[in-house]
């Protein structure tokens, strides 16, 4: 089978004939399952899955109405995969911290900086198509809108998260925020997404200037 172009930067694709999201699919759902068996903690498990459930959701019933390319839909199944894996073995808990951990008797769990780091990174591209495409926006204001979504929904995230922490009462903030002792984790938090936007819309950028792509 060869690989087409368009059935990765087409946002017109009908579902039943996009074979590449529906093998995205396809993979997410076997993956999704495996993590769905015995999680660490089934009430962060519940928590971090729900949100992720809603996201999906939006996706799927938009899609007639809007479509993103299967670029930007690989990018969110990446990130999609990185989060579900988190959500199984809480983020404070993951194989990669324990490994860290233990080879370089790190204090801290770093995989959710790692996410954080990677909503930005692999988010920034389907935030500036839809720019593009239903908001026609164009030039710097397209790559500068997409860095601001995302330090938007960073913000929102942590939000989100105090909330979590109050709803559950005593021990909230450990389950929730997870801040390890770090007073500035929040910050840091939205940081790294801001510095995964950058970095994204920046080489974006570049990559287009040096195609002489002026308009995009």
């Amino acid at each position: 089978m060869t690989v087409n172009q368009r059935d990765w930067t087409s946002n017109s694709i009908p579902f039943s004939k996009n074979i590449p999201l529906q093998s995205m699919i396809f993979f997410f759902l076997i993956f999704f399952g495996l993590m769905a068996i015995h999680p660490t903690n089934w009430s962060q498990w519940l928590g971090y899955n729900l949100s992720l459930l809603v996201i999906i959701l939006l996706l799927a019933f938009t899609y007639k109405k809007f479509s993103f390319s299967n670029f930007s839909y690989l990018l969110m199944f990446i990130f999609f995969c990185l989060h579900t894996y988190a959500a199984h073995y809480t983020y404070e808990g993951t194989p990669f911290d324990l490994w860290l951990k233990t080879s370089f008797h790190t204090k801290r769990s770093y995989y959710d900086r790692i996410v954080h780091f990677s909503f930005g990174l692999f988010f920034s591209f389907p935030f500036l198509e839809f720019l593009k495409l239903k908001l026609k926006l164009h030039r710097i204001w397209s790559y500068l809108l997409s860095v601001v979504v995302v330090l938007s929904l960073s913000a929102l995230f942590e939000i989100f998260e105090m909330l979590g922490a109050l709803v559950a009462g005593p021990g909230g903030e450990a389950t929730f925020v997870g801040m390890q002792g770090d007073i500035f984790d929040t910050q840091k938090d939205m940081a790294l997404g801001l510095l995964g936007s950058m970095i994204s819309m920046g080489t974006l950028a570049w990559i287009n200037r040096k195609k002489g792509i002026k308009n995009k």
